[in-house]
């Protein structure tokens, strides 16, 4: 992990001037994970907001080779970039080492890219896939995915008379990379930027399919305002909503402040200190819903003991 000091003399791989959201922690985490090495790298991006807001015709925030991808195959692209690269160097025309890069938000990753996703990584592509979960479909207008927590309020999931926001728990894609046994899987947060980084610069040294799943308010969809993004990011592994964790070659390892916590060296918050910091949430404060919570920390607490054994406490 280089310092804080060799952090900033590294050249920047993405450009100011982009147009995300203030606020946005997607540019945070691309500029963490791209730091981690100093190897040429070649990016694939699935549609949504890092690609609309980083590439409006004619500008490019992208100081590297850059692809776009369809919503639903940003890992089939990369698998088809890294496995040319392969052949060019069996061939004796490419001898420099480059290092592939696919990001996708949850939508592209947890539902729609899904299904490339599985199979770039079963046929064993050497490429580290990122994806930003902002826990819904926030480039088409906050509807609700897989990765949207239990009683978020979206557009397609509002918080009214009949539902307190979304009904279902969000699946757990993180274990469900880890279950395709690829060499390495990381959960991180970047509020946690000396964590991330690490995770970032281990899976880019390792060969294989890597991924790494990071958790990315968005004030606009969660409703919070743009200064407290790595406040958030913080509190969602405080309250171990989203532990900080790898997985390499099938070994569960907690890491940062989430080792602290199981370690008994650092306290664990009540997931309420975390749903308050955001919009979506404030109905599940009121009397008709406030039932909801509860029920939400008992499947934390519960995730939590499951993940503490999986890594040996």
């Amino acid at each position: 992990m280089p310092s804080l000091k060799e952090l900033s003399k590294k050249q920047e791989k993405l450009a100011s001037g982009h147009r995300l959201c203030a606020g946005c922690a997607e540019p945070i985490i691309v500029r963490q994970i791209l730091s981690a090495t100093d190897e040429p790298v070649v990016v694939a991006n699935a549609t949504g907001c890092l690609e609309v807001a980083t590439t409006i015709y004619p500008y490019t925030s992208w100081k590297t080779p850059w692809i776009h991808s369809a919503f639903e195959n940003a890992a089939s692209t990369i698998a088809g970039a890294e496995a040319c690269y392969q052949v060019l160097k069996r061939k004796g025309k490419m001898n420099r080492e480059i290092k592939f890069v696919a990001f996708a938000g949850d939508g592209g990753t947890y539902d729609i890219g899904i299904q490339a996703l599985s199979g770039a990584a079963e046929r064993g592509h050497d490429f580290l896939y990122v994806c930003f979960n902002n826990e819904a479909y926030m480039n088409t207008g906050i509807q609700r995915s897989s990765a949207t927590p239990r009683g978020a309020s979206t557009t397609t999931s509002p918080a009214g008379s009949v539902i307190p926001g979304k009904k279902e728990y969000p699946k757990d894609l993180t274990e469900i990379m880890a279950a395709h046994r690829i060499p390495y899987v990381a959960q991180a947060s970047p509020g946690y930027y000396n964590d991330l980084i690490a995770k970032a610069g281990k899976a880019f040294s390792i060969e294989g399919p890597k991924f790494m799943n990071v958790i990315s308010p968005c004030p606009r969809g969660w409703r919070h305002p743009t200064e407290v993004t790595i406040d958030i990011s913080k509190k969602a592994v405080e309250t171990c909503f989203w532990p900080l964790y790898v997985v390499e070659n099938g070994e569960y390892r907690l890491t940062g402040s989430s080792k602290m916590i199981a370690d008994g060296k650092k306290q664990k918050i009540p997931i309420e200190e975390y749903l308050k910091m955001q919009g979506r949430f404030k109905h599940l404060f009121t009397e008709k819903y406030k039932a909801v919570i509860p029920e939400i920390q008992s499947r934390i607490d519960r995730n939590w003991d499951v993940l503490k054994k999986k890594c040996g406490y």
